[in-house]
């Protein structure tokens, strides 16, 4: 029989159509793609009495009321192979040793999460409170102050445990995003004077004005969480009110922008760069709705998707001490300083004297998470920003550098600035009740450090 040409075109349509019905299923029911699963919890952490506020020396008086309050927050993520990572931001001046070690032990312990997957990071605001064990010499504290910071510690750190477990139980599918913006309200300090800010054309000394943002979104395409950063000291307000500094304010700011959504802050390496100028309300809230304006530009712009893989590692380095005073040294610093220079040569006096051991180095944590392709590192104590800009010359400038986390002991200065002395170089370690200033090689140990970490954690470098 003949086929006519009018005829096949119809035969090879309804071909066609018989084919697609019976293979209806592989087309309307793809398989899911891999996918994060996140979640996030929160909570005040403002102290419901007068205390003790960190952060300056100058106080003279506990706290006497509240401009916002101050919160802790919890980001859990998880890879497609059941790795997991916690992020906690927190509005504090900063976690000393025995308070992080305690919280990260009790999340190992409940949660099974290890160092290397938890990340504790301070925004340094200086509008919060005491922790116990923390810049020992600064506060004239009685006794009652006291208890009230050991017990404000303890229930923080219950807080804390808490939340994570809560951010683990609400855990559900998601992607997510990361980024740089970038916003320019940091000043170096060590290259600027405050004073005659006014009448400079232009500013010295070295700067990162990266804000990296994560963006996490649900399976509903609703953001469910923010966290994003800066490297600039929190210390617009120096009042006697609770608040979490411009950090806080663009929490709010992106909180009331994105209501369905945890804003988490980060501080960077932020230890030599302060918003300038400073000290008023209105300047605060001018600083937080840059940080949040710059947040909200890339969320609203293309993000970079990443991978659901995570790896991450961990290590303590030591970081070797110069050695401290003599004892006739610390005696003439007794008879002729006073203040906590008085209190810490006090203290150091009555060691030597009493033969007790002195630190002569210090275990500094390291951390370092792979998200996809973001790289995340993770240094403990108030890093100055050249860290950043040497870190992101060898691994290139997309990474996210986050000072103040897992221990803040400290500032910790890059070569340069021990050679050049000054309040973050030689006189610092003094703040913190540390016997002296660290050793020239600080920066280069770190940074060897940290390459033998990325490689662990399978990331790539540059330059070296």
């Amino acid at each position: 029989m003949k086929i006519s040409p009018e005829s096949g075109i119809i035969f090879t349509v309804i071909t066609t159509l018989l084919l697609l019905v019976l293979n209806t299923g592989s087309y309307s029911n793809p398989e899911p793609s891999a996918e994060w699963k996140a979640g996030v919890a929160k909570s005040v952490i403002t102290p419901e009495k007068q205390m003790w506020m960190a952060g300056y020396g100058f106080r003279d008086r506990p706290s006497d009321g509240t401009l916002h309050d101050l919160w802790a927050k919890v980001l859990v993520i998880e890879d497609t192979e059941g790795h997991r990572a916690v992020l906690v931001t927190t509005d504090i001046l900063g976690f000393p040793t025995d308070v992080s070690n305690r919280i990260r032990d009790r999340i190992e312990q409940d949660y099974g999460l290890g160092r290397s997957q938890v990340l504790l990071n301070s925004s340094h605001t200086h509008t919060g409170p005491v922790l116990k064990n923390a810049l020992v010499d600064i506060y004239p504290m009685d006794s009652d102050q006291l208890k009230l910071v050991e017990k404000y510690t303890a229930q923080l750190e219950d807080q804390i445990v808490r939340l994570v477990g809560s951010a683990v139980e609400k855990m559900e599918p998601a992607t997510i995003f990361a980024e740089n913006g970038v916003t320019r309200f940091q000043v170096n300090r060590r290259n600027n004077d405050a004073a005659t800010l006014h009448r400079q054309t232009e500013l010295s000394g070295p700067n990162d004005y990266a804000v990296p943002v994560i963006k996490v979104v649900n399976a509903s395409g609703e953001i469910m969480a923010i966290a994003f950063g800066y490297a600039c000291h929190p210390t617009v307000l120096n009042h006697y009110k609770w608040s979490g500094d411009y950090p806080g304010f663009a929490q709010i700011e992106l909180e009331k922008a994105y209501p369905d959504a945890l804003a988490l802050f980060f501080q960077g390496a932020g230890a030599d760069q302060n918003p300038l100028p400073r000290q008023t309300i209105e300047l605060a809230e001018q600083y937080g709705r840059s940080l949040s304006a710059a947040v909200k530009r890339v969320l609203n712009e293309d993000m970079r998707k990443l991978e659901p893989t995570l790896s991450t590692a961990y290590t303590e380095v030591d970081l070797a001490l110069t050695g401290h005073p003599s004892q006739e040294e610390l005696l003439e610093m007794i008879q002729e300083r006073s203040g906590y220079q008085q209190r810490w040569a006090e203290r150091y006096y009555d060691k030597v004297e009493g033969g007790k051991p002195i630190k002569t180095e210090y275990p500094f944590p390291l951390q370092v998470w792979k998200l996809g392709d973001q790289v995340v590192f993770g240094l403990g104590g108030e890093l100055v920003v050249e860290y950043s800009i040497r870190l992101k010359r060898i691994f290139g400038q997309d990474i996210f550098v986050l000072g103040y986390s897992n221990d803040v002991m400290g500032y910790i200065p890059s070569e340069k600035i021990l050679m050049e002395g000054g309040y973050e170089g030689d006189f610092s370690q003094m703040v913190y009740g540390l016997p002296s200033k660290w050793t020239p090689d600080i920066e280069s140990v770190i940074i060897h450090e940290l390459i033998q970490l990325a490689e662990e954690a399978g990331i790539p470098f540059y330059n070296y």
